[in-house]
């Protein structure tokens, strides 16, 4: 059983206590469940939800997303308190996007999945460790080192 988005959005107000046990609730799982799927200890998904956790590392993070099935993004913005539309996400194009240049402004809306230059699906995480793209500032992810873009990409590249 799978939820919509819909319900997979955090409502104004809602703690990550309240958050996760309402999504976990919503796929029908249990608390050991969840902890094993999402690679954590039952004891630290315990205080998650009893509201004594309001902070998450981010193996939690990543490991409760993907067993929840939901962007990290939801919850990075219930932890800070913000609404998810706050929480700045960029995207870029892996064919458009030229290294060291902002990304543009069309990629930045929420809604927006793919380049509406040439149609390709939009990145917001590294290809190779998959942690949020945070800053353009330069190419390649400061967590792994792999570029944002394909080498075969940047191959092709003019030389400026």
């Amino acid at each position: 059983m799978t939820t919509t988005e819909g319900e997979q959005l955090p409502k104004a107000g809602e703690t990550l206590s309240q958050y996760v046990r309402r999504v976990r609730t919503g796929l029908s799982m249990s608390q050991g469940e969840l902890a094993k799927k999402a690679g954590i200890h039952l004891q630290s998904l315990g205080k998650i939800e009893l509201g004594k956790t309001a902070r998450l590392s981010i193996k939690t993070t990543t490991g409760l997303s993907r067993a929840l099935q939901i962007p990290q993004e939801y919850l990075e913005a219930v932890c800070k308190g913000v609404p998810v539309a706050s929480v700045q996400q960029i995207k870029i194009c892996p064919h458009c996007w030229v290294p060291g240049t902002e990304a543009e402004a069309m990629w930045l809306n929420p809604r927006s999945k793919y380049c509406f230059a040439c149609g390709m699906k939009l990145s917001n995480r590294c290809l190779s460790c998959n942690e949020p793209i945070l800053s353009l500032k330069f190419r390649f992810c400061p967590l792994c080192g792999v570029p944002y873009k394909p080498l075969e990409k940047l191959a092709k590249m003019p030389v400026k």
